[in-house]
């Protein structure tokens, strides 16, 4: 048996223990069938190569047909796969694990919902700061769902601030469901926490870069969400609202939830064209969770490109042509 057919069977293991989304049903059913076909093959008399190659073939265009299609709804599913990267792995993969974490917002507690600290991305040393969520049911309550509390957005302008005082250039990894909701956070002024955040980001003096990774929900999404350039990963959303509270507002439960993704504009392309984001990253055909290394280094080059071109522009200009940004935003022209 050739080592190629062990490589393939490897790969195909590792999807079969994936968790499918509705509407990669078909592809899961190709993949089990490619499996049997593998495993088949494993008997050295048994010659499975024209099977194997054709369940491939359609395996490749089933994919093209579903993830080339997305509907904006599916693309929230996307967003919130389980297997798909979350901040501390862009962090790591992006800086080499070149990471030191820093905590705390000096007043109340350190948010692990919130995390940044200092990094580099090639030679420039950079503050890197995002919403991380868990992997599993502990993870998920220690991280609160990726939703931060005031502190979280505390400590994030203590980290810009920090990073303005000594010239580096801020990185901020949008994945969030919203900023908790929580009474406790209502108490502690997470409204004005988010508020004094994107008043603050817009006057720091120095390069502010910011990617929208999964889920951009709310202000909770806004808080960290201020910079000079936008980017957004093509199955990534940014919204005011989820679909699913969208739709439970204006229907009264869940079920309208399609409808209320496509209203709502939510997808990269979407925001392209209302000029919210600067740049789309096309992730690999899938999703950004199959072939993460590969999603890892085109955003990392797009991180790269954006330092290069900021870092040259005095800061009064950069200052300024960033509240001109955020100011044109939402401006109708007759």
């Amino acid at each position: 048996m050739d080592k190629s057919f062990y490589l393939i069977l490897l790969i195909i293991q590792y999807y079969i223990n994936m968790d499918y989304l509705d509407f990669e049903k078909p592809i899961e059913e190709l993949e089990i069938k490619l499996k049997k076909a593998l495993e088949l093959g494993k008997d050295d008399s048994v010659n499975v190569s024209k099977t194997v190659s054709d369940i491939q073939n359609q395996i490749k265009e089933k994919r093209k047909e579903i993830y080339q299609n997305l509907s904006s709804w599916q693309k929230v599913q996307l967003s919130r796969h389980p297997l798909r990267p979350y901040t501390l792995d862009y962090i790591r993969a992006l800086s080499n694990d070149n990471f030191i974490e820093l905590h705390g917002d000096r007043n109340i507690k350190d948010d692990k919902a919130m995390v940044g600290g200092w990094g580099s991305i090639g030679k420039q040393g950079v503050m890197f700061i995002g919403q991380q969520k868990g992997r599993n049911t502990k993870e998920r309550q220690y991280r609160n769902f990726g939703m931060a509390n005031p502190e979280g957005y505390r400590k994030a302008l203590r980290l810009m601030k920090m990073a303005e005082k000594f010239n580096k250039p801020i990185i901020c990894l949008i994945d969030t469901p919203g900023a908790y909701p929580g009474l406790e956070a209502e108490e502690r002024g997470q409204g004005e926490a988010i508020a004094r955040n994107i008043f603050e980001m817009t006057k720091i003096q120095v390069p502010i870069i910011v990617v929208i990774i999964g889920e951009g929900a709310s202000g909770g999404a806004l808080g960290i969400g201020v910079g000079d350039k936008i980017i957004m990963l093509n199955n990534a959303w940014y919204s005011v609202i989820s679909p699913e509270n969208c739709s439970t507002i204006l229907w009264g439960s869940w079920e309208h939830k399609e409808t209320a993704a496509d209203a709502l504009k939510l997808t990269a392309s979407d925001m392209m064209k209302l000029g919210i984001i600067d740049e789309i990253i096309q992730e690999p055909l899938g999703g950004a969770h199959t072939f993460p290394n590969e999603t890892f280094k085109i955003v990392k080059k797009s991180i790269k490109t954006a330092i290069d071109e900021l870092m040259v522009i005095k800061k009064d200009k950069l200052v300024e042509k960033r509240m001109d940004k955020f100011s044109n935003m939402g401006v109708i022209k007759e």
